[in-house]
């Protein structure tokens, strides 16, 4: 018979991918490190937007694409919801690698695997609205 490890000395499973495991452990299902969550398909990288969602995130992904008609580029965006797990603790602003699971809920099919650090440029965030400038005018002293 074994002996039963605690879980600060149990290791992050192998998930296929070229990433370090988080050094932090979670009790998260739907985590493919410390969980049973299976990875396949795409694997993406994008600037996280918005973590208002429990344990679930936005990811946009810019690209420029041709037209050429006009020979120029256009500026395109495709947003994906992607499962945050516990153990990475992602913050907006972050670039991260995402990667295809099977749907875990009606638009949840990615999983945050890897944070890049912070990006370049800064994301407005959806959850942090900036405040308008205050319209303090100074005061007018009249001469007599």
């Amino acid at each position: 018979m074994t002996p039963s490890r605690s879980p600060a000395h149990r290791r992050a499973r192998d998930i296929g991918l070229d990433v370090r495991a988080p050094k932090a452990w979670c009790e998260d299902a739907h985590c493919p490190f410390h969980g049973r969550l299976s990875l396949r398909g795409q694997v993406i990288e994008g600037t996280v937007v918005s973590t208002s969602m429990q344990h679930s995130a936005v990811v946009e992904r810019t690209l420029l694409h041709f037209v050429p008609k006009f020979e120029r580029y256009e500026k395109r965006r495709r947003r994906y919801l992607a499962h945050a797990p516990p153990c990475l603790n992602v913050p907006v602003g972050h670039r991260v690698r995402i990667a295809e699971t099977r749907p875990l809920s009606k638009l949840v099919s990615f999983c945050i695997v890897e944070d890049l650090g912070e990006a370049a440029f800064q994301v407005e965030s959806e959850e942090q609205p900036v405040a308008p400038p205050t319209a303090t005018a100074p005061a007018k002293e009249e001469a007599a």
